[in-house]
């Protein structure tokens, strides 16, 4: 019961230690295990309400180790295990269970193993002194990106080439990762980064993870992330359609899309799920956009962060700088306000409810309902807006009408709405701390005459 598992009640999100948890994050790294000053960064996303990071098991960055230790010819030995890497990530696990942080690892950092990474990679048979490329069958340079495929490494298990000469120390390298972390309950595991590789490859290595897991009797979950940006593309379908493999999904990927199209791809892929019959706790491991990147603006990232909660995605992380906005203030803001209105409802029992606001009144991207009715209704406006809210399984109790300024991470004075009573008239276009216009026959309309990210909070005042 203390370990990291689907929510007994609704598995589409997760428990720990026995109680529901959304997961939430930033960090300005991904293999956050090798950075300096681990613990302040850990306690800075914990102070805004943050509980969730990435590790991807990667050397490639400056000041990083590799797994293995270097004999004094400066080739490593793949039998002898880096001492100072696994110290590193022993106390980053230490570290995140204290302070009761989620940690999404990918066990295969799938670009530390092409171009220039590739180069100085251990398992590369220019740089160890276990295997030689003719008996290893691993070329010495691969100088395409990953989506080519064109490094062996990743067709080693028995269902592709069955290349015991590596995989032995594939084995190994896994092995030592499981002997640290399978003592943590607060670890989630993804196969690969961005891969497009065989499907046997991240299989293998999911059925060997939850056997060692079986063997040590405790229970892991496991996920993989492809390279494709469209969910609908079949690679996904490799872990959509094998509940039995994944027990959980990543759609990470899907964070390259912006604004409606943003919401209504993983809308489709979530209903996949909860009509597949076996309902599963859905990820964001790395939300996209900064204006320092290549894949959307600081907006875009913030919007798609508060899409993929109200979307009912179990768990989202600003992915790091450049491509992301990692802890940045704005980062913080978003995870603080997130935490502040997820705090004051069940979200384990809120659905995605955008059905419930006047289509022909909401003009697209423009705001994102979630809501349990009649307790509580939730909306998220990307740039202020004017909606109509179906209320009407309150029945005519008076509501209670709660904004909060995203930006600021700050709530304004809760205002009271009562049945068939028009109330403040915004027209004018005036900033108003507070606005609605009428609550009328079980309509309720919320507008923010100002251009700013506002979320909102409904609920019958009982």
């Amino acid at each position: 019961m203390d370990r990291i598992r689907p929510y007994e009640r609704n598995p589409a999100y997760w428990q720990y230690k026995g109680k529901p948890v959304l997961l939430l994050g930033g960090s300005v790294e991904d293999n956050l295990f090798q950075i300096p000053g681990l613990a302040e960064h850990l306690d800075l996303l914990k102070s805004v309400g943050g509980n969730y990071v990435r590790c991807t098991m990667s050397s490639r960055d400056e000041g990083n180790v590799w797994p293995f230790e270097r004999n004094s010819d400066g080739k490593y030995d793949l039998n002898n295990p880096g001492g100072e890497f696994w110290r590193r990530f022993e106390n980053f696990l230490k570290l995140t269970s204290q302070r009761e942080i989620i940690v999404q690892i990918e066990v295969w950092a799938t670009f530390d193993f092409y171009r220039d990474c590739w180069d100085a990679n251990p398992f590369n048979p220019a740089n160890n002194v276990n295997y030689t490329a003719g008996e290893s069958k691993l070329p010495e340079k691969v100088s395409t990106h990953p989506t080519k495929c064109e490094n062996p490494f990743f067709w080693s298990v028995p269902a592709e080439h069955n290349n015991e000469v590596v995989l032995k120390y594939q084995r190994a390298f896994v092995d030592k990762l499981l002997s640290i972390s399978l003592a943590y309950g607060n670890v989630l595991y993804c196969m690969d980064n961005e891969t497009s590789v065989t499907p046997e490859w991240g299989w293998y290595w999911s059925g060997y993870i939850k056997a060692a897991a079986d063997k040590a009797g405790v229970e892991v979950h496991t996920t993989e992330m492809w390279d494709k940006w469209d969910l609908s593309h079949s690679q996904h379908d490799n872990t959509f359609d094998h509940p039995d493999i994944y027990s959980f999904v990543d759609v990470s990927q899907n964070n390259h899309n912006q604004g409606q199209v943003h919401w209504d791809n993983a809308q489709k892929q979530l209903k996949r799920v909860r009509d597949s019959g076996r309902l599963r706790p859905v990820n964001c491991v790395k939300t996209y956009g900064a204006d320092t990147g290549r894949f959307g603006n600081d907006r875009d990232a913030q919007e798609r962060f508060w899409r993929n909660i109200f979307g009912g995605i179990s768990s989202c992380r600003f992915h790091r700088p450049n491509s992301g906005l990692g802890l940045s203030a704005k980062a913080q803001a978003n995870i603080k306000s997130m935490r502040m209105i997820t705090d004051e409802m069940d979200v384990f029992s809120c659905r995605p409810a955008c059905n419930l606001l006047a289509p022909e009144l909401r003009s697209k991207n423009e705001a994102y309902c979630m809501a349990d009715p009649p307790r509580v209704y939730a909306i998220f406006f990307t740039d202020g807006g004017n909606v109509v809210l179906d209320v009407s399984a309150t029945k005519g109790k008076a509501l209670r009408i709660r904004w909060l300024d995203i930006a600021s991470a700050k709530w304004h004075d809760a205002v009271t709405a009562s049945p068939e009573e028009a109330n403040i008239d915004v027209g004018s276009g005036g900033h108003l701390p507070d606005c609605y216009r009428f609550y009328k026959s079980g309509k309720l309309q919320l507008a923010r005459p100002d251009g700013r990210m506002w979320a909102v909070l409904v609920r019958p005042v009982e």
